[in-house]
């Protein structure tokens, strides 16, 4: 029974943000997506924000998100004491739509167009007690 409460307070600091059917491939977005894992909020924000990449803008707009829910799931506790981190992020391969294109000497090409799942999830360095 004990078990059970400390793995509660421990999952009580999470938070998650899910990005599904993003249209970008997964090998884009685990470029990207391995530069932030478990990285601190604020060096991961300055990563995304300042990437050439495409796929850093929308792993920005899901990171601000997991931010904003663990906020709203901890409305007590100032987000500067939680020392927050990326403990996990995965990217996962979602559906792909399958498209043809034109080749020379009347064939035809399939071209993939792959998009992808993305799920980010926040945990607190300091363990905070309620």
């Amino acid at each position: 029974m004990e078990d059970k409460k400390n793995i509660n307070n421990e999952n009580s600091m999470l938070a998650t943000a899910k990005l599904n059917n993003c249209p970008t491939s997964p090998r884009k977005m685990r470029i990207v997506a391995d530069l932030l894992r478990g990285k601190d909020v604020n060096d991961a924000l300055d990563i995304c924000k300042f990437s050439q990449k495409d796929a850093s803008r929308k792993l920005e707009k899901l990171l601000l998100s997991a931010i904003s829910n663990w906020q709203v799931k901890h409305k007590d506790f100032n987000i500067e004491d939680a020392n927050l981190f990326v403990s996990e992020i995965r990217v996962d391969s979602a559906s792909v739509l399958k498209r043809i294109r034109t080749a020379p000497q009347g064939r035809a090409h399939r071209i993939r167009k792959r998009s992808n799942h993305v799920t980010i999830v926040l945990n607190s360095k300091n363990k905070i007690d309620k």
